[in-house]
């Protein structure tokens, strides 16, 4: 199904755009580059409508005492980050009027004040895009469709550490939680709906 609707009251939600994700040239199966071209797009459409644009950063302690526990068949989670890795990109940063969120696990709902600032503005509805798909998007998706709000996932402004999760995420799970479309499709009804 694709994008039908964007309430009166949606907010853009952009998910690890920063310069340590953005970055790693395993991104696939839309390169960072291009996701952050795509993200700008929609930021710009809804700041020009004058509907709140959200960046969520995700960060951790140098020491490890904020990481997330819990016992893993997978990679360690132990390790160390450059400085500058939970910035977020420049195309993006630089916009007073957007909200900032700063998480420290995989969604950007649990232990943030995100739902709060969406509350308090009237939110109904949110566009989620960003890195990756199968993890902060997908996680993030998760939660606001819990927490009762309309979601549209941008399939072509998002993308992941792996292609076949990211199929995954757009083709069998996203049409469970919401309704997707492409960056032009979500940029066109919302310039349809706000004349």
């Amino acid at each position: 199904m694709a994008v039908t609707t964007l309430d009166p009251r949606t907010a853009l939600v952009l998910i690890d755009l920063q310069n340590g994700i953005v970055g790693n040239p395993a991104v696939a199966p839309v390169t960072g580059a291009d996701v952050v071209e795509r993200a700008v797009r929609l930021a710009d459409a809804f700041r020009g409508h004058g509907l709140p644009v959200v960046l969520v950063r995700v960060t951790a302690a140098a020491d490890g005492a904020d990481a997330v526990r819990g016992r893993i068949d997978g990679p360690s989670r132990a390790r160390t980050f450059p400085e500058g890795w939970d910035v977020i990109v420049d195309e993006l940063a630089g916009h007073p009027e957007d909200i900032t969120v700063t998480k420290r696990n995989w969604g950007a709902f649990y232990g943030t004040d995100l739902d709060l600032h969406l509350r308090r503005r009237g939110i109904t509805q949110i566009v989620l895009a960003g890195i990756a798909t199968s993890i902060g998007v997908e996680s993030s998706a998760r939660a606001a469709h819990e927490h009762g709000y309309h979601v549209t996932l941008a399939t072509d402004a998002m993308s992941d550490l792996d292609p076949e999760t990211h199929r995954n995420s757009v083709e069998r799970i996203f049409p469970r939680l919401g309704e997707t479309g492409t960056t032009e499709e979500i940029v066109e009804l919302l310039d349809k709906t706000r004349v």
